[in-house]
């Protein structure tokens, strides 16, 4: 069965601060490990070994044609794999994780249990032009339909697909 996107867009709480919010199937610390252990984190995300103590960096290694299988139509420019240095800048496990994201933006993750499930919340300040704001934020809505599904035992949507159709949808909902 194919998952298709039927979660909550995400929000401009401030003209340059993206807030996403997903409510996803099980406990915090499931949702955690997915969050920081590299591992499980490159199946919906990037690959990446953190040691979450504070000032120390940590590289992500994006493989998104290996997150969905078929992963969809590889946008030109993209390629097959992409590296970005960040670094831990706070940490509450596991409920708060907040990161550098490269040089000029940072995200931070919130978990907080919701009965057996778990609410994420991320939240992307400062990407540094009106093109990367559309990216990230049809970034992080594709990369966390791949999680859900992951957690929940479905087959997510092609992930390329998903994220042009939602960087397309991003571009209405926040026009320059």
């Amino acid at each position: 069965m194919t998952q298709t996107t039927n979660a909550p867009y995400g929000q401009l709480i401030e003209p340059t601060v993206l807030k996403l919010e997903r409510l996803l199937p099980g406990p915090v610390a499931r949702v955690w490990d997915y969050l920081t252990k590299s591992e499980l984190r490159r199946q919906w995300l990037a690959s990446g070994d953190m040691d979450l103590t504070p000032g120390t960096e940590f590289e992500f290694v994006w493989r998104n044609d290996e997150l969905t299988d078929p992963p969809g139509a590889r946008p030109e420019g993209m390629g097959a794999e992409n590296r970005m240095t960040c670094k831990i800048l706070e940490v509450d496990a596991p409920h708060r994780l907040l990161i550098s994201w490269g040089v000029q933006s940072d995200v931070l993750f919130e978990l907080a249990g919701k009965g057996s499930d778990t609410l994420l919340t991320i939240t992307h300040r400062r990407p540094p032009t009106h093109d990367m704001l559309l990216s990230v934020s049809a970034g992080w809505h594709s990369h966390v339909d791949v999680l859900a599904a992951k957690l929940a035992g479905t087959k997510p949507a092609p992930h390329w697909d998903n994220w042009v159709r939602l960087k397309t949808e991003y571009a209405q909902r926040f026009p320059e």
